[in-house]
């Protein structure tokens, strides 16, 4: 049952564990970098989940030490008249990873198969077709050499509802209320529905869903980033030793003195 479900989840995680796995998680982020890098590789990471299911911090975990021109984030807004003309994963595509790069996709293609189709935005032919043709597509992507990794994160109703009330009671976070957002609360179980007819035609053989639970937002991330370390096979690469060159003193003067008179910041702190 539900509750007996619930009752035997962990507690919610403490920060000081949290901030010491995820420590050594991004070191091996680190090491996937080099990797990928060194090997050519093409990868793309989808995150999709209700709104205030935590994609955007899981996503900063995984970001915040790594070079952004490895691993690249895609938050495409709605498109624009021309880009509707188009044919639906076409400005998707302009953003595919060349090699050496992970790209990493805050909602993409699979919008069709969430918002689009709950809120509105496209027709039941339009949504019908999407889940037809999108794995065919993406198996054209994983035969063209990218690996595809896709993961729904999952936020129960109670969460989701506290979080929402989270980001109107605090100006910090009112910006992450989007037009969508109170909507999408009240048509949960629509989202539900649409959710499980994605999964339904979506989750193949080549190019699998895997669904992780959020109401934990730092358990999540941390199995977010294990899971996608497991997914991309990576061996560690020897380190060169770098050495701190000296400061040359050739044509040495008093650089400091030179900034006298400058306009400089008030230093407030």
């Amino acid at each position: 049952m539900a509750g007996d479900d619930a009752q035997d989840r962990p507690k919610r995680m403490k920060r000081k564990k949290y901030e010491r796995e995820l420590e050594g998680l991004q070191g091996e982020l680190c090491a996937l970098q080099a990797w990928v890098r060194h090997k050519g590789l093409k990868v793309i990471v989808i995150f999709e989940g209700r709104d205030a299911a935590g994609k955007g911090g899981t996503i900063k975990a995984i970001t915040e030490r790594v070079s952004p021109r490895v691993f690249r984030v895609v938050a495409l807004p709605a498109p624009s008249d021309r880009e509707k003309s188009q044919l639906y994963v076409q400005r998707y595509i302009e953003h595919f990873p060349a090699a050496g790069e992970i790209v990493i996709f805050d909602r993409s293609w699979y919008n069709r198969a969430g918002v689009e189709c709950v809120m509105g935005f496209c027709t039941k032919e339009q949504h019908g077709r999407f889940l037809q043709l999108c794995p065919l597509v993406e198996k054209f992507i994983v035969d063209g050499g990218i690996r595809l990794i896709k993961i729904w994160l999952e936020v129960g109703d109670e969460e989701q509802k506290r979080r929402f009330a989270a980001r109107i009671d605090d100006p910090r976070r009112q910006w992450k209320l989007s037009p969508m957002d109170l909507p999408s609360r009240r048509k949960w179980f629509e989202y539900s529905r649409a959710r499980d007819l994605m999964l339904d035609a979506t989750d193949t053989e080549h190019a699998p869903w895997h669904v992780v639970r959020s109401d934990d937002k730092r358990r999540a991330r941390l199995n977010c980033i294990r899971h996608l370390l497991d997914q991309v096979p990576y061996e560690r690469l020897p380190r060169e030793e770098i050495k701190l060159p000296d400061r040359s003193m050739k044509h040495a003067y008093d650089d400091e003195a030179t900034l006298k008179g400058r306009k400089f910041v008030r230093e407030v702190y």
